[in-house]
């Protein structure tokens, strides 16, 4: 293992790459994850690996962590090949990973997550971990990652941001020379994203090698040396740096011209469905929210994470309560104590974590999409199982979800079919407001392509569209309107003539921007 970072950097001037895959393919019963693939990792580059869901990102991750053993091919590390890697040689090899889904404890420290496992001990028969000495150890590596607390701090108080970079440190504890990154940005605001890739790019500095996973293609074309296409699981091809370009990478991912933003034409909108009136949630209990979702339209709601986006829209679907003010629904007064009371007046919530509440994933499609209004396929409270499917396959056609049929277990799809999925349980009991949060998070850009797709048909049918996304892109592209929060409040709302990036931002930290300007 490489126990320095002089050594590392030094590694870096090494001719020839450290690892190298050979061929390596892995199938599963009816279905081939990578074929005849073949890849080389040099000291300190960073490598950008795009593909669409199922493409085979996942499964060549596994291969490098040691989850998961090829059918065939070989993996070559300084030299010495081998068919697979075990989870202890990867680790000995230096590959570690920051995982999109963070995996840190709460109720430790900084520090005691950096080493969990690995603490220094103190004592004889009884060991117990030396405090002073795993904070010495780990404040340097934080000072390394720019980080900005200390590793005394309670992990439980830092953002989501500062968790990232306890993900970091934690790898390059481990002395890495390859740092595996999965989406690492897709829960992060644009100012936070930029920190992140400059981490990043400090590491290549340092003659660390970086693999970065992303479907924010803008991010890969800003920081990656080149870029290796990924499509049903073969190697379509490689960028080098120079040739790194969003359009070429959609057209080598998907194999054909694809705009990812749908059109900016404005839906017509109609007349105001849904209000929020001076409403108050746990969050910001001082600061009241007014706002109108019109039948039609799609708002687009942006803001910081932390913004209070999330907490109003579980307010407007009932999971959360309100400390005061009201919503208004069709000039109904209407203050929802349960996500029922707006599940029966066509209020729907497509949530940010899709795994964590929005599916069962352990669940099959049809019982998904069944779970909301289960007794309309009951009689004598038994279910009538044909009718259940026949309604599920429908939405499976309409929505275009692949899976063999609506038995697959949810959990099996990709993250663009799951999305698809929470989409279909709520179509088919017929919407009047569709509330999306982060609906893009972590799927492919033709997943996304489609999901625009179907939130502008919402819009066209007359269904009034809300959608929280910390996407630039994607609000500018997606909304007719934006609504800008800061703090709990709405601190502006946007016209179509008065898109830009930078009236967003300013309305996001809180300042006030000339009304009526074109970009």
């Amino acid at each position: 293992m490489i126990s320095s970072t002089d050594t590392i950097a030094a590694a870096a001037n090494a001719p020839g790459p450290f690892l190298s895959l050979d061929k390596i393919s892995k199938s599963y019963p009816g279905v081939t994850a990578l074929s005849d693939f073949s890849m080389d990792v040099r000291p300190g580059e960073i490598i950008g690996l795009v593909g669409e869901n199922g493409a085979g990102k996942s499964t060549l991750m596994k291969m490098l962590g040691g989850v998961v053993a090829p059918n065939r091919g070989e993996i070559t590390i300084d030299g010495v090949s081998r068919h697979s890697l075990t989870v202890a040689e990867s680790m000995s090899a230096g590959i570690a990973f920051v995982h999109q889904e963070l995996n840190l404890f709460d109720n430790l420290d900084v520090a005691a997550n950096v080493y969990i496992g690995r603490e220094p001990q103190v004592g004889g028969l009884l060991h117990f971990v030396d405090e002073d000495k795993l904070h010495k150890m780990v404040e340097p590596v934080l000072r390394r990652v720019g980080a900005n607390f200390q590793a005394s701090s309670p992990v439980a108080k830092l953002s989501l941001a500062q968790r990232q970079l306890v993900e970091i440190a934690k790898a390059l504890s481990t002395n890495a020379r390859l740092v595996i990154f999965d989406e690492p940005t897709s829960s992060l605001p644009i100012s936070e994203s930029d920190k992140l890739l400059d981490v990043i790019m400090s590491l290549k500095a340092d003659g660390i090698s970086v693999i970065f996973v992303s479907h924010r293609l803008h991010e890969i074309e800003k920081v990656a040396d080149r870029v290796i296409v990924l499509r049903d699981g073969a190697l379509v091809g490689e960028l080098e740096k120079g040739k790194v370009h969003h359009d070429k990478m959609v057209r080598m991912m998907i194999g054909r011209d694809l705009k990812v933003q749908p059109s900016l034409t404005v839906s017509q909108a109609g007349e105001v469905v849904f209000s929020a009136v001076g409403v108050q949630t746990e969050a910001y209990a001082s600061k009241p929210v007014t706002l109108d979702l019109r039948s039609g339209e799609i708002l687009g709601l942006a803001g910081l994470v932390g913004s209070g986006r999330t907490e109003l829209a579980r307010a407007m679907f009932g999971i959360d309560r309100i400390y005061g003010g009201y919503f208004e629904y069709k000039g109904e007064r209407f203050v929802p104590t349960h996500a029922s009371q707006s599940i029966a007046r066509g209020i729907f919530l497509v949530p940010e974590d899709r795994k964590a509440s929005g599916l069962f994933i352990d669940m099959p499609i049809v019982e998904n999409i069944s779970l909301p209004n289960l007794m309309k396929y009951a009689v004598s409270f038994f279910v009538k199982r044909g009718s259940e499917i026949e309604v599920a396959e429908v939405q499976r056609h309409n929505l275009g979800i692949k899976a063999p049929d609506v038995m697959t277990v949810a959990g099996s799809l990709s993250g663009g079919n799951q999305q698809k999925v929470v989409l279909a349980k709520w179509l088919a009991l017929s919407p009047s407001v569709m509330i999306f949060d982060e609906p893009t998070r972590g799927i492919d850009v033709g997943a996304k392509s489609e999901v625009y797709r179907l939130m502008r048909d919402l819009a066209n049918a007359g269904v009034a569209v809300l959608m929280i996304s910390s996407d630039m892109e994607e609000v500018i592209g997606v909304s007719d309107r934006i609504a800008v929060m800061h703090e709990g409040q709405i601190s502006g709302i946007l016209n179509r003539s008065e898109f830009n990036e930078e009236n967003v931002l300013m309305l996001a930290v809180g300042k006030k921007i000339q009304k009526g300007e074109s970009p």
